[in-house]
């Protein structure tokens, strides 16, 4: 009997809401009862003699037949969704699983090196494995109160100027009963798989924009200008993963405090606190002046270079004047920062 690989959802950290202590069915099922189901039928609408009846279209009911499951079938888990980890990358889904469409073959071949290491590391089991292709063992998602194993097509696709990375289900059998592999498990259970990849795939990212930042630590010129529209905004000479991992740690100084991030969007929100007067002295530069409140950092990839903007809370870019002024202090924070660590 060939071996199953039980993948816990730590191996997709990122992916999961753990759920509430209890039983498996207690995740799966409503915990209050049925009744709903012995509903008396809808009846015709009867009108008096002689009266013209009158419906209104906002209540009325589609008449037509709905497939799916009611009462204890019905799973109420939130849907599983791809996370959305890899840059630029178009999500398609539909009945066979899942593409991931990146924007060149470069990319790709990071995604498929991603692949490729989680075949050698053995997270991902392999019955048979090509240049492009590899077709997993079977798997079950411990955890996940699935009632089956599955099996997996992890393809390279490249197709003209088109590259993605395909995840298809191929094969299920069911773990201990003969229940049914709905469609919604189907999606759900090629979901896992994907972010299985994903997550990984932004994991080595980071630690390598980590180790980038660490060398590069010193070497980020800061300088103001214009974007090709005309917009005011800060340029930071370095590539954008380093600026990423790098820009907590530098804006802190300035008061800001990170709420939220989203790096495939280049998104920071943050929550500014002036800083005090003898922060300002340290830093040898004149204080800039944000309001306490909200603020997003938008960042732009542009290839070696990064751009940076900030928006108040309203989503409306700061003044000119602000922008301006908060590029010497990141410079300050920069080569302060870089002081500390030699």
């Amino acid at each position: 009997m060939k071996p199953v690989f039980k993948l816990g959802l730590c191996a997709i950290m990122a992916t999961s809401v753990v759920a509430c202590s209890g039983g498996v069915e207690q995740r799966r099922q409503a915990k209050d009862d049925f009744g709903y189901l012995q509903t008396t039928p809808l009846s015709p609408w009867q009108t008096l003699p002689d009266q013209a009846p009158y419906f209104s279209t906002n209540y009325q009911i589609p008449t037509q037949d709905f497939n799916g499951e009611v009462g204890q079938n019905v799973d109420i888990r939130p849907p599983r969704q791809v996370l959305d980890l890899i840059p630029g990358a178009r999500i398609q889904r539909d009945s066979r699983g899942v593409t991931l469409a990146v924007a060149n073959e470069k990319q790709l071949d990071k995604v498929w090196q991603t692949v490729e290491r989680l075949v050698s590391e053995q997270t991902i089991p392999v019955a048979s494995q090509t240049a492009d292709q590899v077709e997993t063992g079977w798997i079950a998602w411990e955890k996940e109160d699935s009632a089956h194993q599955a099996r997996f097509r992890l393809s390279r696709l490249e197709q003209g100027r088109r590259f993605a990375l395909g995840v298809n289900m191929i094969d299920s059998r069911a773990k201990a009963s003969d229940e049914p592999l709905t469609p919604a498990l189907r999606e759900r259970y090629n979901t896992l798989m994907t972010n299985l990849i994903t997550v990984s795939h932004d994991a080595a990212l980071r630690a390598e924009a980590r180790r980038l930042a660490e060398q590069r630590q010193a070497d980020i010129p800061i300088s103001f200008g214009t974007d090709r529209s005309g917009l005011p905004v800060i340029i930071a000479r370095a590539p954008y993963d380093v600026v990423w991992e790098k820009l907590p740690a530098i804006i802190k100084p300035l008061g800001f405090t990170i709420e939220s991030r989203n790096q495939s969007q280049g998104t920071v929100k943050t929550r500014h606190v002036a800083p005090s007067d003898e922060r300002w002295q340290s830093l040898g530069v004149d204080p800039v002046s944000f309001p306490d409140n909200s603020y997003s950092l938008l960042l732009g990839d542009l290839g070696n270079r990064t751009s940076l903007n900030v928006t108040n809370s309203d989503g409306k870019p700061v003044d000119e004047a602000t922008l301006e002024a908060l590029s010497p202090a990141l410079k300050a924070v920069i080569a302060q920062v870089s002081q500390v660590s030699e």
